[in-house]
């Protein structure tokens, strides 16, 4: 049994999110968080709350005991770029691509095998 929580549309660029999700990739709940709260990064705070969401549904969605559980799996993909310009010398333009991200994380139980 699995239970997955996703962000969508993050406003913060994917690499800047793969850096700390490499940071808790197999590690149990309570290191996770421990980690992701004590992490100096921007994406920390967001991955903080998605894994409590990820507990929180493992927990009363599939009955799935909170001690024992890990981060199976956790990945992020781009999401859509928004194109904004910023004026630059001599009348011309530069492009400024604001990235988004779609974040997915997993945790299962250890010891379950299915």
């Amino acid at each position: 049994m699995e239970a997955r929580a996703h962000l969508r549309y993050a406003r913060i660029s994917p690499r800047k999110v793969s850096i700390v999700l490499d940071l808790i990739r197999g590690q149990k709940l309570d290191k996770a968080l421990a980690i992701l709260k004590y992490t100096p990064k921007a994406a920390s705070p967001l991955l903080y709350k998605l894994v409590e969401s990820a507990a929180a549904n493992a927990e009363n969605n599939h009955n799935m005991d909170k001690r024992a559980l890990y981060v199976a799996e956790c990945f992020v993909t781009p999401g859509p770029t928004l194109k904004r310009i910023r004026p630059r010398a001599r009348g011309s333009a530069d492009r400024e691509l604001k990235r988004t991200s779609h974040v997915t994380v997993v945790l299962k139980e250890a010891g379950a095998e299915e």
